[in-house]
């Protein structure tokens, strides 16, 4: 079997070289590179992958960026995008950054030197940073939408829109929503459908912005006590979680003392079990369907068409809410 100390060999330079030809073509001399690849290709070293990339003027690496690890919403979508990459025969490496700070910026700008592309779950990183970073390399945005790039998007504000049109038939005509981090595009879009549902006849109070975190939850059910919400809208299922918590710590029973509702599944911890009206967010799908929109511009040189894409959110109504059932 040919090895890289073959190509190596073949090519007249050290394993290392050959190494960083495969994996950081970026930093050798063009001529360098030009002579691993015949090397490469005249041994039959291009069957292995990142000789493959290499003979096409890529890594074969790709990369996955999250705002955060804490909150749950995004470790299926990192499984369904690392799945769509390694069936794409790509390497999908996942970077934990905010990409608000300029330092972050910078990083993510070193990085694209490194990789194919990029998928990224990035709220609140500003629009024209994304810009900039797309002008670089291919860029697939999830859950946000910036002009000029694709993107996939879990359509929850549509849902919304049915979940609270069902709170205010059933008579709730003071709702409480739980913001989610400041500068958040999604949350931006998800508050505007529950005010478009809630209409003359319901208030909307609005609590935060909070990070999404257990934590949060618990300050929430604090606050919305004398409030006279008789029911919540929640960003994150993490903050979600607290409040339920903090509720049951004071002897308030959930479901059943206040009508809640997560914006997306309770699909962590032991209250999870809990029946609570939820919108059904599939990360998975959502993440492999980003993957695969960005491995289909790296294959085709172009944008998809349409531009961006919305994956439609199921609604679960909880047995024991003062919602209605679903049709």
């Amino acid at each position: 079997m040919v090895t890289l100390a073959d190509v190596a060999a073949r090519a007249g330079v050290s394993k290392a070289t050959a190494s960083r030809a495969m994996n950081q073509p970026q930093l050798l001399a063009p001529e360098t590179r030009d002579r691993v690849v015949s090397a490469a290709a005249e041994l039959g070293f291009s069957a292995n992958r990142a000789a493959r990339a290499l003979a096409k003027g890529s890594t074969g690496l790709v990369a996955l960026v999250v705002p955060t690890l804490e909150n749950s919403f995004f470790t299926p979508i990192i499984q369904g995008a690392q799945r769509a990459a390694e069936q794409g025969e790509l390497h999908a490496t996942v970077s934990v950054l905010q990409a608000e700070s300029d330092a972050e910026q910078q990083r993510l700008l070193r990085l694209a030197e490194q990789v194919d592309g990029f998928v990224l779950a990035s709220p609140r990183a500003p629009s024209g940073f994304l810009t900039t970073l797309s002008q670089r390399k291919p860029v697939v945005t999830v859950d946000r939408q910036v002009k000029g790039i694709p993107s996939v998007i879990a359509d929850t504000p549509a849902t919304l829109l049915e979940l609270v049109a069902g709170l205010v038939a059933d008579g709730h005509r003071r709702i409480a929503y739980v913001s989610g981090p400041a500068g958040s595009w999604m949350d931006q879009r998800r508050l505007a459908a529950v005010r478009t549902a809630a209409g003359d006849d319901c208030g909307v109070d609005v609590i935060g912005p909070l990070p999404p975190l257990f934590a949060s939850g618990v300050e929430v059910a604090r606050q919305l006590a004398g409030s006279g919400a008789t029911a919540v809208v929640v960003y994150a299922s993490a903050i979600s979680l607290g409040l339920i918590f903090e509720l049951q710590r004071q002897g308030i029973p959930v479901p059943g003392g206040l009508t809640i509702a997560s914006a997306d599944d309770l699909a962590i911890g032991p209250l999870s079990e809990l029946d609570i009206t939820a919108l059904q967010v599939d990360g998975d799908l959502l993440g492999e369907t980003a993957m695969e929109t960005l491995l289909g511009m790296l294959r085709d040189g172009a944008a998809p068409v349409p531009l961006h894409s919305r994956v439609k959110v199921p609604l679960h109504w909880a047995t024991a809410s003062q919602g209605p059932p679903p049709n």
